[in-house]
């Protein structure tokens, strides 16, 4: 009788195409799954009294400070001439088109001082569109960044490739333990440094979250190939 592991069926693996057409729905994931986290975590702490300012001014200030980062930091790209401008079309287009089409921001602005449960859906609507247009900040100096992690890409590669040559003409031995989980680990370390970044509840300096991000990243990439097969 043939066993479990037998009459398994093996596992396909996707193949370059695939995950090519499969990575922006994963980018869309993670971008939606921050933004619903960065909405729940800045009406828990409405709800909480966690920030100074009251009401939705809390995620109007981080708002201001993303900004900020742009017009101080980001002055200059490789992507785009004038990332400034650039990033306040996105914003306000975004905003007339989504949220004043829609009528929902000049709903709660309207009612945003009239008291009773309509203020309090004002409030945390107003709070939700404002974090909403962070996160949409927050995806555009990541894209500004691509640069970055690409260079950290070809470091950890290129080094890797070095190493794994001098271990295949040298007296290293190969592990197959070491490749597999620093190859597993890529993925999640590059998703969960975009996550972490995109939901944070405060205006933070994107170097804090994105150079550790993209150093780590080369680093996992390194470990994998020069950990990679001796001899093919």
């Amino acid at each position: 009788m043939a066993t479990a592991r037998e009459t398994q069926a093996p596992r396909r693996r996707p193949t370059a195409l695939g995950w090519a057409i499969g990575l922006p729905f994963r980018i869309a994931a993670v971008v939606g799954v921050s933004m619903l986290t960065s909405i729940a975590v800045e009406w828990t702490g409405i709800y909480a009294g966690w920030w100074a300012q009251p009401g939705a001014m809390h995620a109007r200030g981080v708002l201001i400070h993303e900004l900020g980062w742009i017009d101080t930091e980001f002055t200059r790209s490789l992507l785009f001439s004038q990332p400034v401008e650039v990033a306040s079309q996105l914003v306000t287009g975004v905003y007339d088109a989504v949220f004043v089409g829609s009528g929902l921001a000049p709903w709660f602005e309207h009612h945003a001082g009239r008291g009773g449960a309509a203020q309090a859906i004002a409030t945390y609507g107003q709070a939700a569109i404002n974090v909403s247009l962070v996160v949409l900040i927050r995806v555009f100096i990541l894209t500004l960044t691509v640069p970055l992690f690409a260079l950290a890409a070809f470091v950890g590669v290129v080094d890797g490739l070095v190493r794994r040559d001098l271990r295949r003409f040298g007296a290293g031995r190969e592990s197959a333990f070491i490749y597999h989980r620093a190859k597993r680990l890529t993925g999640p370390v590059f998703i969960v440094g975009w996550i972490a970044y995109l939901s944070v509840p405060w205006s933070v300096h994107p170097n804090l979250f994105l150079v550790p991000s993209a150093a780590l990243f080369g680093l996992l990439l390194s470990v994998t190939v020069g950990s990679f097969k001796k001899y093919l």
